[in-house]
């Protein structure tokens, strides 16, 4: 197969004054902020445009903070958003919870912290990475089919799944410490492939100068 690249995007930040972990949660939109974090986006990806790229396919979680963050950018480039549920948020025991130290040891919540490596509060890392893989190798297909060699496509998702996805791309043990996630709001996870398979893996932060002061849930 030709060459194509798919990103994988997370959202922008959520309006989320409790502070509670949103998980799958309905109806949880993105700030004033996470809005011009979207923005911000569509001028990156339609200055890539100009310069070149082929920027084919737009597919996004179904999840309101996803398709917020995906709608500027499929306006700037004139794309549909193609929904996918694999793409969607990581299903999470604690979703609706305000997760503080005192929070997690009240006794309630005991039998479901054993396991770190699984992880046991929430759906396996081996499945979130699983079904995101799956949904980028059809991006990738529906780019190079659209676009030819050389081929991009974006795929809004959320935090967890996307690195679950980058360390078994890059062959890396999926449990892990989440303060240490490197995939802030907005940025951008690049899959690049050749006919041979996965080349290398690419990140930026087009929206970094409006990171500071940003809210940033764990696990959403």
């Amino acid at each position: 197969m030709p060459q194509a690249t798919v990103h994988l995007l997370r959202h922008g930040e959520v309006h989320n004054p409790e502070g509670v972990l949103y998980g799958r949660l309905p109806e949880f939109h993105l700030s004033e902020l996470g809005r011009e974090m979207a923005r911000t986006l569509a001028e990156h990806f339609s200055e890539r445009a100009l310069q070149g790229a082929r920027i084919v396919h737009l597919g996004a979680s179904p999840l309101t903070r996803a398709q917020e963050t995906a709608q500027p950018i499929a306006d700037a480039l004139g794309l549909e958003i193609a929904t996918d549920a694999r793409i969607i948020e990581a299903e999470n025991y604690f979703e609706g919870v305000h997760v503080t130290k005192a929070e997690l040891l009240r006794p309630r919540h005991w039998a479901r912290l054993y396991n770190p490596f699984r992880p046991s509060w929430g759906e396996p890392y081996k499945e979130q990475a699983a079904r995101v893989i799956a949904a980028v190798q059809d991006a990738r297909r529906q780019a190079v089919e659209l676009g030819g060699d050389g081929a991009e496509a974006i795929l809004v998702s959320h935090q967890l799944p996307i690195w679950a996805t980058r360390l078994s791309a890059e062959g890396r043990p999926l449990w892990h410490d989440p303060r240490k996630r490197e995939c802030t709001l907005t940025s951008v996870t690049s899959l690049v492939f050749d006919d041979g398979g996965l080349v290398r893996v690419d990140y930026s932060e087009p929206a970094a100068a409006l990171l500071p002061g940003a809210a940033s849930t764990p696990g959403a």
